[in-house]
């Protein structure tokens, strides 16, 4: 059972939660931009949640399967067909054999994530089957999809989630997303910590999987611009010495020397996964208690009744 890739859209990637552990080694994380809707997918058509997954950037691809495969697809909100029918991207449907699932449109969002019931049955490397593009590690050599691609699917009969799914707000031209101080906002003057919670900075077209490059008001340092070389958790907000930042996301480098003014929370990732170029984002001050609060919602929403 397979998925042929006829066209790729503009980058379709395939990705598990990411490839934890291996950091130290100087192996990136990779894994998905919105870890919710990757699970949300997984979870409906009987996977695990660390399943292998495509996700898809802005415009998606067209595929065509060898066999009757059943698929989900939650996320960004794109039209789609299969062999010209439309179908309801957000609730598992079939795609049966010699078919071809096609995207149209995209309503809103920026990523989406299409899981197949058994997953994708892609080699592991360093335990995870997550396509780094910065480091070329992971199926196709570490590389987006092409044309001509097969897509081996386990399979696996699952039993799909057929019921109501759990709501994910997609930004609509942007988000404000909550984020914790530091580890290094004591090296910033006052004055930038009071404008990086009321400012808005926008989504330049320099941003990638790797990290999005804000635009907006000038944060200052109280000293120096630079730090010995550290760990850069995902949702590390940079700050370089033009004073403009650098959010860090999924594909992200495993050190930099940039001081971290803020780190946005896990719960919101997903939302900051979601913008793309020319969207603004705002930043809410939060505790480390309320991020903890909100993650465990988050998770309990995210455990579909059986």
């Amino acid at each position: 059972m397979a998925l042929v890739v006829v066209r790729p859209g503009m980058l379709t990637t395939i990705q598990d939660l990411g490839r934890w552990g291996h950091q130290h080694w100087g192996v990136p994380v990779a894994g998905p931009m919105d870890w919710y809707s990757h699970r949300l997918a997984n979870e409906m058509v009987g996977n695990s949640a660390d399943a292998a997954a495509l996700e898809i950037t802005l415009v998606g691809p067209e595929l065509e399967a060898s066999e009757e495969t059943t698929c989900v697809v939650q996320g960004a909100q794109f039209d789609a067909t299969v062999n010209g029918e439309s179908v309801e991207l957000q609730r598992p449907f079939v795609i049966p054999a010699a078919h071809r699932l096609r995207f149209g449109m995209r309503r809103s969002g920026a990523r989406a994530t299409l899981a197949v019931a058994g997953g994708f049955d892609v080699p592991l490397e360093f335990g995870s089957r997550s396509t780094s593009l910065v480091s070329g590690i992971g199926a196709f050599g570490g590389r987006a999809l092409r044309a001509g691609d097969v897509l081996e699917v386990q399979s696996v009969k699952r039993a799909v989630f057929t019921g109501a799914v759990p709501s994910f707000d997609l930004p609509s031209g942007g988000a404000r997303v909550r984020a914790m101080r530091g580890p290094h906002d004591a090296m910033f003057t006052p004055g930038s910590l009071d404008l990086l919670f009321s400012a808005r900075f926008t989504v330049t077209p320099q941003s990638n999987r790797m990290g999005y490059r804000l635009e907006g008001p000038r944060l200052l340092h109280a000293g120096s611009g630079d730090i010995l070389s550290d760990a850069t958790p995902i949702g590390s907000l940079q700050v370089p010495a033009s004073g403009q930042l650098i959010l860090l996301m999924a594909d992200r480098q495993t050190t930099g020397g940039y001081p971290k003014i803020a780190t946005i929370i896990t719960a919101d990732l997903p939302l900051a996964g979601q913008l793309a170029p020319g969207d603004w984002i705002e930043f809410e001050e939060c505790t480390r208690a309320e991020a903890v609060i909100a993650l465990r919602e988050q998770d309990a929403r995210l455990r579909l009744p059986a």
